[in-house]
C-alpha cells in the first residue's frame, strides 16, 4: 500500500478531529430492523449483555438499497452491491491491503478477515473507511507522533481504541454467515449475497460468534461415514446409513474399544455360571445328606422309644423282685417282731408293685406350652393355662374332651387357682381374671401387679398372688378382689406359693419364707442352695422345694431342719405334687429334662421315672389318685396306677 493510501486510512479510521466528530453525529442505533421483520431477543449471563436475532423477511433482506446520507461531508459513497439490490455485500475491513499500522492495532485473527459480512440495513457512512468504503474494523483515535499524516500533517505516535465507535459498529445487524453465499460475479471473489436456503436470522455484529457457534445451519461432518459430504447441524438426527467397509468402520467405530471389556465380562459370566453350577451340585449333595441325617434321627428316636419301653419293663421286673423280697420279709416277721411295723410300713412298703404309675391318656388342643394346671374335683374338670393366652376346660370323668376354651388374657397364662365356684387366672399381662365355673364366663378383671403374675393360691377366703419381689393378699368378696396387704422383703421373683391351714410358704431366690396365715407376718426363713426356688410342696412331715439347679431340698416341718437333698433330675424342677395315703406319701417332681420322678417320702428314694413328654414338664396337678402333667410340647397327660 502506498504511503498516501496509508495516511488517508489513518485519517478516516480514527483521526482525533474526525473521530470526535463522528462520535457526536452518529445515531445511537445505527441499524434498526424494518418494522415488518420478525425478531428474537436472547439474554446471556456473561457480562449482562443481550443480543437480538431478527428473522429475515423479504422486506428486510431483499429490498435494501443504498441512499446517500451526508452528501456534504465530502466522503465517497459506499460501494453498492452488484446483485439486483438484494443486500449490501461488504468485505472484512482492510482485506485488500497490508497496512503499516497492523501491528499497532488489536485486530482479529486472519481467518476472521475472510468471513462474509452482509448487513441487514445500510450502515452509516460515518462508520466506514473513506478509502476502502468498508465498515471500520478496529476504530482508533490518534494523537501527535513522529509520522505525519499526508492530509493534515498530524504525527501518529500513540493509538487509542475508539470505544464509542466500536460499540456502535457492534450494534449493526448482519446476516448469519451460514445464510450468505458468494455472488459468483467475475472480478469480485469476496462479494456475498443472502442465501434464501440458508440461516434466516439477522444478528448483531458483536454477537455473531455466539450465534454461529450454535446455528442450526452450521455444516458438520457425518459421525457415521467420514466420506459423507458435510451436513447441517439440524439434520444430525437424520443420520446416513453406513456404506463403508468393515476395516473403515473399525477405524472410526467408538465401540471397538469395548470388545476386550465385553470379552472379559463374558468370560467372567461364564466362570460365574460354572461356579453357580458347582454350588447347585453342593446344595443337592447337602440336601441328600440332610435327608439321610433326618432318617437316622428318626431311627434314633424310635430306638429311644424302644429303650424307654425296655426300661419300663425292667422297672416292672424290679417291682416283682421287690415283691419277692417282701414275702421273704413276711416269713421272718415272727423272728423280728420288734421291726415288724417298720418292715411292713416303711422300707418295703414303698416298693409295692401296685403303685406303678402309667400314662393313661393325653389331652391335645393347646397351640403353645402348658404352664399351669388346676383341678375342680367337684365337677371332675381340669383347667390348663398356656402360652396361646387361653384356658382350656377338660372333662376328666366321662367324655375326656375339651369342654370350652376361655379367652380373655393378652399374655401367657402362668397361674390358676380355685376358690369355691370361682376360677382365678394370672397372666403375663399383669392381670387376674375371675371366672364363674358354673357358667364358664368371665366375671371380673383386676389389674393386680406391675409385672407378670407368676403364681396363685387361696386359703381362708383370701387369694395370694406372687410377682417380682412382692406377694399381694386379696380378700375375696363375691366376684371382687379387695387388696388387703402387700408382703414385701422378698429378694426376687416369687414363683411358688403353697398355703396350709396355718401358714403360707413362698419361694424366691435361695429362700423359702414361712408366713402366719392370719397375721401375715414372716415367722421363719429357710435358706436353700441351687438358685431360685421354682416349686414347693408340703406334706404332713416335710417341706419340699425344687430349684433352678436340678435339686430337691427336704426340711422337717417341725424342726425346720434340712434332712435330705434329692438328686436325679438334670434340669430345673418346675413343679411338685403330693399324693398321700394312710400307708405312704409320694411326691411327684416335674423337670426341664422332660421327665417326671416319683419319690417315696418314707425312705427318700426315687421309685419311678416317667418319660412320655416330648418337651420340658412344667406343671402338675393331682385328683382322686390321678396325676396330670402339662409340658412344653402343648399336651396334658394323665397318669394312674
Amino acid at each position: 500500500m502506498s504511503s498516501g493510501k496509508t495516511s488517508c486510512y489513518n485519517r478516516y479510521s480514527g483521526g482525533a478531529a474526525v473521530a470526535a466528530a463522528a462520535t457526536a453525529n452518529i445515531p445511537s442505533s445505527p441499524s434498526t430492523p424494518p418494522a415488518d421483520s420478525t425478531s428474537e431477543v436472547r439474554d446471556t449471563t456473561e457480562g449482562s449483555s443481550t443480543y437480538k436475532q431478527h428473522r429475515r423477511t423479504p422486506s428486510s433482506s431483499s429490498t435494501l438499497t443504498y441512499s446517500p446520507r451526508d452528501d456534504d461531508d465530502g466522503m465517497p459513497p459506499i460501494g453498492t452491491p452488484r446483485r439486483s439490490d438484494s443486500a449490501i455485500s461488504v468485505r472484512s475491513l482492510h482485506s485488500e491491503s497490508n497496512m503499516s499500522l497492523r501491528s499497532t492495532f488489536s485486530l482479529h485473527e486472519e481467518e476472521e478477515d475472510t468471513e462474509p459480512q452482509v448487513f441487514a440495513e445500510q450502515p452509516s457512512v460515518k462508520l466506514c473507511c473513506q478509502l476502502c468504503c468498508n465498515v471500520f474494523k478496529d476504530p482508533v483515535i490518534t494523537t501527535c507522533g513522529v509520522n505525519k499524516c499526508p492530509v493534515d500533517a498530524a504525527k501518529l505516535t500513540v493509538v487509542v481504541n475508539n470505544i464509542a465507535v466500536a460499540e456502535q459498529i457492534g450494534e449493526l445487524f448482519i446476516h448469519c454467515k451460514y445464510g450468505c453465499r458468494a455472488t459468483g460475479v467475475a472480478g469480485k471473489p469476496g462479494a456475498y449475497e443472502v442465501d434464501p436456503l440458508g440461516c434466516p436470522f439477522t444478528i448483531k455484529l458483536s454477537t455473531r460468534k455466539e450465534h454461529e457457534a450454535s446455528c442450526d445451519y452450521r455444516p458438520v461432518r457425518c459421525p457415521n461415514n467420514p466420506s459423507c459430504p458435510p451436513l447441517l447441524t439440524m439434520n444430525l438426527e437424520f443420520l446416513c446409513f453406513i456404506f463403508y467397509t468393515y476395516e473403515t468402520h473399525l477405524e472410526v467405530c467408538k465401540f471397538e474399544g469395548l470388545k476386550e471389556f465385553l470379552q472379559q465380562t463374558d468370560d467372567r459370566f461364564h466362570e460365574m455360571q460354572l461356579t453357580l453350577a458347582q454350588k447347585d451340585q453342593d446344595i443337592a449333595f447337602l440336601r441328600s445328606m440332610l435327608g439321610k441325617l433326618s432318617e437316622k434321627l428318626d431311627q434314633l428316636e424310635k430306638n429311644l422309644e424302644l429303650k424307654f419301653d425296655v426300661l419300663d419293663e425292667n422297672q416292672s421286673k424290679l417291682s416283682e423282685d421287690l415283691m419277692e423280697f417282701r414275702r421273704d420279709a413276711s416269713m421272718l416277721n415272727d423272728e423280728l417282731s420288734h421291726i415288724n411295723a417298720r418292715l411292713n410300713m416303711g422300707i418295703l412298703g414303698s416298693y409295692d408293685p401296685q403303685q406303678i404309675f402309667k400314662c393313661k391318656g393325653t389331652f391335645v388342643g393347646h397351640q403353645g406350652p402348658v404352664w399351669c394346671l388346676c383341678v375342680y374335683s367337684t365337677g371332675d374338670l381340669l383347667f390348663s393355662g398356656s402360652s396361646d393366652k387361653t384356658i382350656k376346660v377338660w372333662d376328666t370323668c366321662t367324655t375326656y374332651k375339651c369342654q370350652k376354651t376361655l379367652e380373655g388374657h393378652d399374655g401367657i397364662v402362668l397361674a390358676l387357682c380355685i376358690q369355691g365356684n370361682k376360677l382365678y387366672s394370672g397372666s403375663a399381662d399383669c392381670t387376674i381374671i375371675v371366672w364363674d365355673i358354673q357358667t364358664l364366663q368371665k366375671v371380673n378383671t383386676i389389674r393386680a401387679h406391675d409385672n407378670p403374675v407368676c403364681t396363685l393360691v387361696s386359703s381362708h377366703n383370701m387369694l395370694f398372688s406372687g410377682s417380682l419381689k412382692a406377694i399381694k393378699v386379696w380378700d375375696i368378696v363375691g366376684t371382687e378382689l379387695k387388696l388387703k396387704k402387700e408382703l414385701t422383703g422378698l429378694n426376687h421373683w416369687v414363683r411358688a406359693l403353697v398355703a396350709s391351714q396355718n401358714h403360707l410358704y413362698s419361694g424366691s431366690y435361695q429362700t423359702i419364707k414361712i408366713w402366719d396365715i392370719r397375721s401375715l407376718e414372716c415367722v421363719h426363713v429357710l435358706q436353700t442352695s441351687g438358685g431360685s426356688v421354682y416349686s414347693i410342696a408340703v406334706t404332713n412331715h416335710h417341706i419340699v422345694c425344687g430349684t433352678y439347679e436340678n435339686l430337691i431340698h427336704v426340711w422337717d416341718i417341725e424342726s425346720k431342719e434340712q434332712v435330705r437333698t434329692l438328686t436325679g433330675h438334670v434340669g430345673t424342677v418346675y413343679a411338685l405334687a403330693v399324693i398321700s395315703t394312710p400307708d405312704q406319701t409320694k411326691v411327684f417332681s416335674a423337670s426341664y429334662d422332660r421327665s417326671l420322678r416319683v419319690w417315696s417320702m418314707d425312705n427318700m428314694i426315687c421309685t419311678q421315672t416317667l418319660l412320655r413328654h416330648q418337651g420340658s414338664v412344667t406343671a402338675l396337678a393331682v385328683s382322686r389318685g390321678r396325676l396330670f402333667s402339662g409340658a412344653v410340647d402343648s399336651t396334658v397327660k394323665v397318669w394312674t396306677c
